[in-house]
């Protein structure tokens, strides 16, 4: 499966720093699956030949190559651009054997290197005076040996205690901290792998939903096309309008807070947002500080603000583009409702020997773009 005219694929294994795998291992490769979600952790699923000359059976598998922890970055070269799309953590494998030949198969299953930061329970490890962003910065900075780089976002309404006020503490694992700040901010955080193989960019901050779009996808368009066919959906029930209290101190009484203008986490991409169908009251937001109370108001209407959503499937050589994940994307011949800038929620890259296709999702708070055009 090395070769996919015009794709290249390369495999790397090892512990903590991956060597290319041997020629053999390449050659038993009979697919491979990658799946990268916005806010959530990516994963990775590889099949392989396992009655291929008998190497990974007889030597490799035994000897632990194929183990959990054995780190994993898989890379795809397009028309000579090199695109990493994965850099994780086996977790688990699947021997099936079968009395046909060559059925019997090899899966080893994993997921990114934010696997690593769920392993560990951690109880009361304090943070004096650290506001959410330096917090996340100083937890991701403990993977910088697996190459991994924190880029974080200060957070949007400054949540700064003094130590004679009180200590922010952590509970539990480091990724379940990272996402519980970031979630009380309408943020995300995920490991994003490259540029190049054994580096990645942790990730702190708002959707990144500002920057160049991504080429087209285009469908209904003829030869233009690189889509064979898109569905879309509006969910009239799916946006909220959160509602916070909270307590003045000087005379205990509770007033609602202002709903903070939502464009500031999430640039707007339609002319016609989704009404807000529902209003819902945000829970223990009467004792927390107004910058607290604030943005998880915010991160509350962010969560639900992506009415609209788009599906389907791209043939990467007729895309001429590897499909980026967590970033903008145009559609074109969808109509003029249905047009225009999205945010790519999720892409699945499916891998097999002589083809290369992308099943993704996107998603937007309207109709109608604000963007008379995108780029082909």
């Amino acid at each position: 499966m090395a070769e996919l005219s015009p794709l290249h694929l390369t495999l790397l294994m090892g512990p903590r720093i991956p060597v290319p795998v041997p020629q053999p291992v390449t050659d038993a490769l009979l697919s491979a699956q990658v799946t990268v979600t916005a806010g959530q952790r990516s994963g990775f699923q590889l099949s392989f030949d396992l009655s291929k000359k008998g190497l990974i059976r007889d030597t490799l598998l035994p000897a632990g190559f194929f183990d959990p922890e054995i780190r994993v970055i898989l890379m795809v070269t397009l028309r000579g651009t090199p695109t990493v799309l994965m850099d994780g953590i086996c977790i688990r494998q699947e021997v099936g054997v079968s009395n046909q030949p060559g059925q019997s198969t090899l899966t080893v299953t994993g997921e990114d290197l934010s696997v690593l930061m769920d392993l560990e329970q951690k109880e009361y490890v304090q943070y004096p005076a650290l506001s959410p962003a330096a917090r996340a910065a100083v937890i991701v900075s403990q993977y910088a040996t697996y190459g991994v780089v924190p880029v974080v976002v200060p957070e949007i309404f400054p949540q700064t205690a003094l130590p004679t006020q009180r200590v922010e503490s952590q509970k539990g694992t480091d990724l379940e901290y990272l996402n519980e700040l970031a979630k009380a901010n309408g943020y995300v955080f995920y490991i994003d792998p490259g540029p190049v193989p054994g580096v990645s960019r942790g990730y702190w901050g708002p959707e990144v939903r500002l920057g160049v779009p991504q080429p087209a996808l285009t469908v209904n368009s003829d030869a233009q096309s690189n889509v064979d066919q898109m569905t879309f959906s509006f969910d009239g029930t799916a946006r909220e309008t959160p509602e916070a209290m909270v307590q003045i101190p000087a005379t205990k009484i509770s007033a609602p807070l202002p709903l903070p203008e939502l464009s500031v986490l999430r640039p707007r991409m339609a002319i016609k947002p989704a009404p807000a169908l529902k209003k819902k009251v945000i829970a223990d937001t009467a004792k927390k500080d107004a910058p607290q109370a604030l943005a998880e108001t915010l991160a509350k209407a962010a969560d639900s603000a992506d009415a609209i959503s788009g599906s389907g499937q791209v043939d990467v050589v007729r895309y001429g583009h590897v499909l980026r994940a967590r970033e903008l994307v145009g559609v074109r011949g969808a109509g003029i409702t249905y047009d225009g800038l999205y945010y790519v929620k999720s892409v699945t890259h499916n891998l097999q020997r002589g083809a290369y296709t992308q099943n993704f999702t996107l998603a937007r708070e309207g109709l109608i773009s604000l963007t008379p055009a995108v780029v082909p």
